[in-house]
């Protein structure tokens, strides 16, 4: 039997949608738009969370 891999979590801040084009309202000569791309700052433009580390015991 297959062992299915657990999808990756959405981040939470983003939802997904982790890098968006934003247009600066300038134009370049050829006509086209002038666009940033940023990326979620949680995310670091990944779109998902890493999995949450298990509890390590610590001292005694």
């Amino acid at each position: 039997m297959p062992r299915n891999t657990p999808s990756p979590r959405a981040c939470r801040d983003c939802d997904g949608f982790a890098r968006a084009a934003i247009t600066t309202g300038t134009r370049n000569p050829d006509g086209t738009r002038t666009t940033l791309t940023v990326d979620c700052p949680a995310c670091h433009g990944t779109g998902t969370t890493a999995p949450t580390p298990a509890l390590a015991r610590i001292g005694r």
